[in-house]
Formats: C-alpha cells, structure tokens, sequence
C-alpha cells in the first residue's frame, strides 16, 4: 500500500463510527459473562498463530477507538488504561462519550513502541497488522518484545486481516466474530452474543425486504474517500469491511472486484464503471455542523470536477452523506449502516 493511501486508511481506522447504536449501554462489567467461566481461552492472529488467556485481562491497551467502542459495548471499558487513534469529539455513543473521553492517550496516531511496551498493560488489542504497524512510519513490537512486556497481543480480524482473506466480505460475520472473540477474551461473552444477535436481527430485517430484488437489478454504488484525497481516489475494495456493509444493504461496489482492501484508481475507472449511487466518505468533522459543510465540499467537487459532473449519479443527485467512519471501521454499529444505506436506496422497503 502507498504511502499517502495508508495514512488515508489509518485516518479512517482511528475514528469511531456516527450511526445509531445496537441497544444497551455495554456497561454490564462482569454481569455480562464474567468470573473465569470459560477460560482458558486461545484465539489465533492473522497468519494462526495461538495466544492463550487463563483469565480475563485487567489492563488493556487499544490500537484504535474502534476497539475501544468494542470495549465499551462489552462492558469492558474499565479495563482499558490506554489507546491510540483516540475517538474524535461526537464520534463515540452518547453513553460511552464521557467514559471514553478519561481514556489516557497513549498516542495521537499509532502508539510509539516504548510507550507500548512500557504501558503496564498485560493485553493490546490491535486493528492494523495488515498495514505492518503504519509501515514507515514506525516498526511495531516483535512477539518476543511483548512476552518480556507480559502483553498478550490480539487482532481484530475483520480490519487487521483483510490480506490473508482469499475471497471478498461480502457480510458482517467477520466483524461479529471479533465482538465474539472479544467477549470470550474479556469474560463478556454473554453480552457479546446479545449485540451479535441484535446485529443479525437488523441485517436480516435488510435481507428480507430485499430478497425478491435480483443481483443484476440492484444498485451500483460509489464510496468516494473525499479525505483520502481527490486527485487520485481511493477505493474501497472486497475484502474491505465497507464492501460487506454496502453488499448487505443491497448494492453493488463497483470496484469490489479489487484486490485487498484499499486501492488507487483513476478517476477514468471511476467514470468506466459510472456509479448509480455515490457514497460522500467524510470522515466526522466533530459536529453536525462541521460534517455538514463537508459533505457539501465533496458533492460540489463531484458537481464540478470535469470527469465526474457527467456521472449519472452527480446528474440525479444520487449522494448518500454517511461518514467513512461508519462505513469502513468494523463494529456493533455497523448493523445501523447497512440499514441506513438500504433505506436510502429502497426507502419503499426498508423503514
């Protein structure tokens, strides 16, 4: 992956995502599954490596607020003594808001090596191992670092193993898997399996209201990264999580044939495939207000710009506003986008 790309990505893995939450305050603790009923405990990294838990951990460390939102959804929250790409201000559930906000920031983008290790954590939770710790800009602990450490290293799947898949996402098992996975680490799973189930009752609501719409007559659809950068865009590819999330909602990602999950493309492929529908990828701005004004920047640039004023989607004004966050970041509310991005595209089927 480039350079400029990945610092695109990462922008988008460090934020939480906007839409409406799956119910509950995830607040429950060891009411949610705890004690040690059901350790010990062993999950797999992304080439299968083991790594085994006898018990619950008790201070964790996350790489993204995207795990921390997990956490916090898990009843798990406060565990964690530290995070990097912390949540930006109106990107957390109102619930987790002020809790999340008391966090200690262990680092602005990726968490420095030495502050990692030297965070008394005795568990990391890591969401980038298929972008190699941020590649340039800092090589992340080797295993036998984190054994001397006492921290048990773990991977969200569903964001930090999109390389190792051997075919596209096209639903939203992989992120249920890690919220399951996590309530297996964290003692929640009780909990986990309640929001997992609330997730597949949303998708299934989806599926249902769309399951006479064949393949070939549904949608084709656009997800324009506008912080990614304009002069050469990103797209999101099968085996990103947004290909899932825009796949369960009835649409059809032009560029999900792509391998990985981000590419640079040329705004000439862009006009080839001609999207029906364009999704305006804005990352959260930290208001309504400030979202708002750049949801507006990115649809003027699509009205204006040579290659893509002619786009059938720019012509009929075919733009769905939902931020990036919401879309490519795996996670409870991932659920919400799919229905959101449904209603906007058959609003006489899904309410």
């Amino acid at each position: 992956m480039r350079p400029r790309v990945l610092c695109g990505v990462l922008a988008a893995v460090a934020l939480s995502v906007t839409a409406c939450g799956g119910g509950g305050d995830g607040s429950t603790g060891k009411a949610a599954g705890g004690g040690r009923s059901g350790f010990p405990v062993t999950v797999k990294d992304c080439e299968g490596a083991e790594t085994s838990f006898d018990g619950p951990p008790e201070k964790i460390v996350t790489s993204n607020a995207s795990s921390l939102e997990m956490l916090m959804w898990l009843g798990a929250g406060d565990k964690v003594i530290g995070t990097g790409f912390p949540p930006g201000k109106g990107t957390m559930p109102a619930q987790f808001a002020a809790k999340a906000a008391k966090v200690p920031v262990l680092g602005r983008m990726v968490i420095g090596k030495e502050r990692l290790l030297g965070s008394g954590a005795d568990l990391y939770i890591d969401s980038f191992a298929s972008m190699d710790m941020m590649g340039g800009a800092g090589e992340g602990p080797r295993p036998e670092e984190f054994r001397a450490a006492g921290i048990k290293h773990m991977f969200l799947h569903s964001t930090a193993c999109a390389a190792q898949r051997d075919k596209p996402v096209t639903d939203l098992s992989g992120v249920e898997e890690d919220i399951t996975e996590l309530g297996r680490v964290t003692g929640t799973s009780r909990r986990a399996a309640e929001l997992v189930t609330g997730m597949r009752k949303k998708t299934a609501a989806v599926r249902k209201a769309l399951a006479d719409v064949p393949e070939s007559e549904r949608p084709t659809y656009f997800f324009f990264d506008y912080d990614a950068g304009t002069k050469q865009p990103v797209a999101v590819c099968g085996k990103q999580v947004a290909n899932a999330v825009i796949t369960q909602a009835g649409a059809r990602n032009v560029f999900a044939g792509c391998d990985g999950d981000f590419k640079q493309v040329g705004w000439e492929d862009v006009v080839a495939k001609n999207p029906d529908w364009i999704q305006l990828g804005v990352r959260n701005r930290g208001s309504e207000a400030a979202d708002d004004k750049a949801f507006e920047e990115a649809a003027d640039f699509l009205r204006s710009y040579g290659p893509t004023k002619g786009l059938k989607a720019v012509k009929e004004g075919h733009f769905l506003r939902i931020g990036s966050e919401a879309t490519t970041i795996g996670g409870v509310r991932s659920a919400d986008t799919v229905r959101e991005i449904a209603h906007t595209l058959y609003p006489d089927r899904v309410k």
